[in-house]
């Protein structure tokens, strides 16, 4: 835990990062009546005295309760403009006092989470949207600037069929897994570990962040070995040998416990080391989850292209906020989970039972998801826990 002058001291940072400076005097103010409004202290002193007493019933809970909501549907109006405006002009419907509200609501979560480790799976949308990438790099500096240790897995599948085609072959997948044979796994080597992960290191440490690339070879991080894809003809369940695609067989996570300690961002591609040094691509799902089950993180966030799990997903009032595990894995038995979202239920599952306290999948497209399901009463996506 943190104490009280700790939370006015990130809090007044963070506030200085985004606001101007004319504006920041007012913002510290607000902010400092904030938190001598909710200080256990002054709660303490007012309980002792009369007339402090008498003042605090004409500040009533109804008020103070339509000032919480009417932030928090300002938080959600400003996650949602976001996606058809820059950043620089949403943020401008904030007043300097909003802003200092939303951080003191967001300050118990600080304390919870400070110290704690989060790995986040960064694919989907988020990954190709310019807005939503930086939205993205926001997130994880935030995290950081407030005492967050973030490793970050992506994942890249777009961008390698992209890719292939441009040299002119064509994917083929079994089973929903790409048939990936030698020069396949080169290429999609190339673009996860040379392209899109220096892409994100770039990103991060333009934000004054420390953040350093590995690839699962790098210190044998991840020994993998082959997958077979399982594809069912006639009722009959058979495994098929589709090139390249592998499986964590261990995680060698001392590396990342370095880099975390000398407090640097790790950003992993999800390429495997086979025994005889061969490469192997892997679901950056199950990479994520090998990864935070082996770190025991307080979370792990899945970014996706949709809101989470629904029991019917052409039914929107089925969405499911909250998942036990024992519920997901009979969703996935009778069908109830499927497609997609079976792989990402599936390493949610891993994560926790590998340590991870609880698992997520939530909305990528949605700017700032992860503050928002972080930082945030309401919370969104669905938990697994």
């Amino acid at each position: 835990m943190i104490d009280e002058t700790l939370q006015r001291e990130l809090a007044a940072t963070l506030l200085k990062k985004i606001l101007p400076a004319e504006l920041q005097d007012e913002a510290l103010k607000s902010l400092d009546a904030e938190l001598t409004k909710n200080s256990p202290t002054e709660n303490l002193r007012e309980e002792n005295s009369a007339e402090n007493s008498a003042a605090t019933k004409n500040e009533t809970p109804a008020e103070n309760l339509t000032q919480t909501n009417e932030t928090s549907t300002s938080t959600k109006n400003f996650s949602e403009e976001t996606s058809m405006h820059n950043e620089n002009s949403a943020t401008k419907n904030f007043s300097a006092s909003e802003r200092a509200a939303v951080l003191v609501e967001a300050l118990p979560y600080i304390q919870e989470f400070h110290g704690k480790t989060i790995v986040i799976k960064y694919g989907g949308n988020a990954m190709v949207n310019d807005e939503l990438k930086a939205s993205v790099m926001q997130d994880v500096a935030l995290m950081k600037y407030v005492g967050i240790n973030v490793v970050i897995v992506h994942g890249g599948g777009p961008e390698i069929t992209g890719f292939l085609k441009k040299l002119g072959k064509e994917s083929s997948f079994v089973s929903g897994l790409r048939v990936t044979d030698e020069e396949t796994v080169e290429i999609a080597e190339m673009v996860l570990d040379g392209k899109i992960n220096s892409e994100i290191v770039t990103l991060l440490n333009r934000r004054g962040l420390r953040a350093v690339g590995l690839s699962g070879k790098d210190a044998d991080l991840i020994q993998a070995a082959k997958k077979l894809a399982t594809v069912y003809e006639q009722g009959e369940k058979t495994k098929v040998d589709i090139g390249y695609v592998g499986k964590a067989k261990k995680v060698n996570i001392q590396i990342v416990n370095d880099l975390l300690e000398h407090d640097y961002v790790p950003v992993i591609a999800p390429i495997g080391v086979g025994e005889n040094g061969e490469s192997y691509n892997i679901n950056a799902d199950y990479v994520a989850a090998d990864i935070a089950g082996a770190l025991h993180a307080e979370k792990l966030y899945l970014l996706t292209d949709t809101e989470g799990v629904y029991k019917n997903f052409a039914d929107k009032k089925s969405f499911i906020s909250t998942l036990k595990a024992d519920e997901a894995r009979t969703f996935i038995k009778d069908g109830t989970i499927s497609g997609g979202m079976i792989p990402k239920v599936e390493a949610c599952l891993r994560a926790i039972d590998a340590g991870t306290n609880k698992a997520y999948i939530i909305d990528g497209r949605l700017p700032h998801s992860i503050i928002l399901e972080l930082f945030t009463a309401q919370g969104i996506g669905t938990e697994v826990e």
